[in-house]
């Protein structure tokens, strides 16, 4: 679509806009796994998750752009969804749950366009877009609206030819990207509701699911709008991929200073790097990994690729929007070394190497029992992640060669070039399923714990 004839839809669709002018301590809501096809090829479904995780690497690195409530969280291909109501009357909206951006946008408007858009968070094989027509309390975000700076940091709403409608956005997600305008409309939360929330009424997407909740640690962000101290949830196994069943995102609103959850382990959250180059980086929820062990192995990444530098180079960053964990070049070669090394039972699969863009891949055929080496991630302030062997190996089976295959990714394993720029560690939900996390806000610290989610 030319810009011209977007900027004219733009105005068009203004005049069908109308013009509109007790809180509880908690809000759980479900979240999900997405329902997606089965795949014929079983290496094609690895070949996917390499691929879609290294996709979402290269847009973290290179983008620029009541006390409680309960919310269901659905598994999704990848990733995980929440449904959220918009509007007066409400229209509800499944969304990605995005710890790894801020701004929240859902497709808008029955003449929304979406290219390669063939799959849905609903499993129903079509995207229900948001209808603002139907809705009363919708209203598009003016220049001189505060909020508008959320989206465009350049926009200064004294200037005096600052009288139009905050800019249409366009955001960048590797491969794919969305674009509309910016509106504000009553977020509809279980015993909540929030007027004049900030979001995006995208009208074209490309390689996009349905919408994106933004959790990252913007101003635009849910989390932010809604005045949320902490938000947990209980991520479940990618086995239910394509299953109805849900696990609990929780938004506490009076979460009290110091206080522990449970059993959970903290680490605390560092402070992100400034780069007005990069703004996305003050998005992301930053922590100090300091270790990584491979069974009775150290591996010796250096400090340059642990630390961030004021530039936004390094440091490690926890993502619910990537699926397997990306590493640099460099630390993935020292952590991938670390398993050959020591995997001496098993000879290594290279055919499902270079068909799945993983590795390494190891030859598992007639084993009654699988062992591997233990990973374990170290974090600042002596919290340790021990991972489960399924969270980080995971096997595909073509009836000739049963192979498990090593499920973190870096750049040259797939796409054939670095990344440059920005963490050098991605922490993927892959690696997090069935661990009960926190992102504490109010104390600035990620919590987590092993724990079953169903």
């Amino acid at each position: 679509m030319a810009i011209s004839s977007f900027l004219l839809f733009l105005v068009l669709l203004s005049f069908f806009l109308p013009s509109i002018s007790s809180s509880p301590t908690s809000i759980t809501i479900p979240i999900s796994l997405v329902n997606t096809k089965p795949y014929s090829d079983p290496y094609q479904k690895l070949k996917h998750l390499a691929s879609i995780s290294l996709v979402r690497a290269h847009n973290l690195k290179t983008h620029k752009n009541v006390s409680f409530s309960t919310i269901p969280l659905f598994p999704y291909s990848g990733a995980y969804s929440i449904s959220l109501k918009f509007g007066t009357p409400p229209q509800s909206i499944p969304l990605i749950m995005d710890t790894g951006s801020s701004f929240s946008w859902f497709p808008c408007t029955k003449h929304y366009v979406c290219r390669n858009c063939t799959f849905s968070s609903t499993g129903s094989g079509f995207i229900t877009p948001f209808i603002p027509k139907q809705s009363s309390s919708a209203k598009i975000m003016g220049c001189q609206n505060p909020k508008c700076r959320w989206i465009h940091t350049a926009i200064d709403s004294h200037k005096e030819n600052c009288t139009q409608i905050c800019p249409p956005y366009l955001i960048l997600y590797g491969l794919g990207s969305t674009g509309g305008i910016a509106m504000v409309e009553t977020l509809d939360l279980p015993d909540k509701r929030m007027p004049n929330f900030a979001v995006g009424c995208s009208l074209f997407s490309s390689n996009q699911p349905d919408g994106v909740a933004g959790f990252g640690r913007g101003l635009s962000s849910l989390p932010s709008q809604l005045g949320v101290k902490k938000f947990s949830f209980c991520l479940l196994s990618h086995k239910f991929d394509n299953t109805d069943t849900n696990s609990i995102l929780s938004m506490d609103y009076e979460s009290n200073s110091g206080q522990k959850t449970g059993d959970l382990s903290y680490t605390p959250f560092l402070k992100n790097p400034v780069n007005p180059g990069n703004i996305a980086l003050s998005d992301y929820y930053y922590v100090g990994l300091r270790k990584i062990t491979v069974g009775s192995k150290r591996v010796k990444v250096p400090y340059e690729y642990l630390s961030a530098d004021s530039n936004g180079d390094g440091g490690t960053i926890v993502d619910s929007g990537s699926t397997f964990t990306y590493m640099k070049p460099a630390v993935f070669k020292l952590v991938m070394n670390a398993f050959v090394e020591q995997v001496k039972d098993y000879r290594r699969a290279e055919n499902v190497e270079r068909q799945t863009g993983l590795r390494p891949c190891f030859n598992i055929l007639r084993q009654k029992t699988v062992q591997l080496p233990e990973l374990r991630l170290h974090f600042k302030g002596g919290a340790e992640m021990e991972l489960p062997l399924e969270n980080y190996f995971l096997t595909a089976d073509d009836n000739e060669v049963l192979a498990t295959c090593f499920t973190m990714v870096t750049a040259n394993s797939f796409m054939g070039q670095e990344l440059t720029g920005g963490p050098s560690i991605i922490l993927g939900n892959f690696q997090m399923q069935n661990f009960h996390v926190e992102y504490d806000l109010r104390n600035e610290r990620f919590g987590f714990i092993k724990r079953s989610c169903k």
